[in-house]
């Protein structure tokens, strides 16, 4: 049975988003504990449910520079099943490699999630179903998603916390491109591209928002991102019901002004909240934990002051 619909609501019709920042010194922190116990504050419906961490997995990464940790996949795993979930699935679509499993094993995914034969969905090659689309942001009119996507209980988008040179940053929002299949689409998926990205983001999203976002900011990347920029240790951990709310605070995080963050400003019209007095600020505070990030020049105007 297809997931419901995300509703699009304006702000005001909508109840306060809760976001948590949690400290995170590396990856050898004891992750499982500290998401176990911050999702527990959240009382998420996923007991007996299937649950898909959609990772941000861009390509050939043994270092781990571009995509999610392993570590905080493997984390956010375990404490779902402590959660009660029946079934946590992992899965994207890589985009800049066709062999998706020579890009889990670069990052060595089973070392932490165990077995990934049952667990692991190759979003690039599952099977599709149409969907029309609620918005027209773009000029697509629909789009074929993954039926693994579709037919999930509860949907967790897991980004890396990094700058992007076409989006200005690429958090839970924009790590959606990852479920357009490029069996359908093609490598590097460029319909996307050019139907526009900050347009493509608002429509893709509005057919399969998250029901939840964890960003992995323990290292992020800064400068001519989401491949090619620095890499910039952060130490924290970004969570929340409300992917808007969640982008909208790694902004502020990463010094960055999200309602000057074109995509983040249009989700914030229909599917989260962007203002601060609707962010319900869980942990540690935004001012404790910001760590300026360095941007290309054309996207300067998005630094704080």
């Amino acid at each position: 049975m297809p997931r419901e619909t995300p509703q699009l609501l304006p702000p005001f019709s909508r109840p306060a988003s809760r976001v948590a920042i949690r400290r995170a010194s590396s990856y050898q922190s004891d992750l499982p504990a500290l998401l176990f116990e911050t999702l527990r504050e959240f009382d998420l419906p996923v007991r007996a449910k299937t649950v898909l961490l959609k990772a941000n997995l861009v390509g050939l990464d043994p270092m781990c520079v571009t995509n999610t940790h392993p570590a905080v996949i493997g984390a956010a795993r375990e404490a779902f099943l402590r959660l009660g979930a029946a079934e946590v699935l992992i899965g994207d679509g890589p985009s800049m490699d066709r062999d998706s499993q020579a890009v889990v094993e670069s990052i060595r995914l089973r070392e932490y999630a165990g077995p990934l034969s049952r667990t692991f969905v190759d979003l690039n090659v599952d099977d599709v179903e149409r969907v029309v689309l609620k918005t027209h942001a773009s000029r697509l009119k629909e789009l074929y998603l993954p039926r693994t996507v579709r037919g999930v209980d509860f949907l967790v988008s897991m980004p890396k916390l990094k700058t992007h040179h076409w989006a200005g940053v690429t958090l839970s929002l924009k790590n959606m491109f990852g479920i357009v299949p490029g069996g359908c689409y093609g490598w590097p998926k460029n319909i996307l591209h050019w139907a526009g990205i900050d347009n493509s983001i608002l429509d893709l999203n509005a057919a399969a928002r998250p029901d939840f976002a964890i960003v992995d900011g323990i290292i992020g990347m800064e400068g001519n991102g989401p491949i090619q920029g620095e890499s910039k240790p952060c130490g924290v951990l970004i969570l929340g019901d409300d992917p808007v709310a969640v982008d909208s605070t790694c902004a502020r995080v990463m010094g960055l002004l999200p309602e000057r963050i074109k995509h983040i400003a249009r989700a914030a019209t229909l599917l989260g909240h962007m203002e601060p007095d609707k962010i319900k600020q869980l942990g540690e505070s935004i001012e404790s934990t910001r760590t300026p990030f360095a941007v290309l020049k054309e996207f300067s105007a998005l630094r704080q002051a």
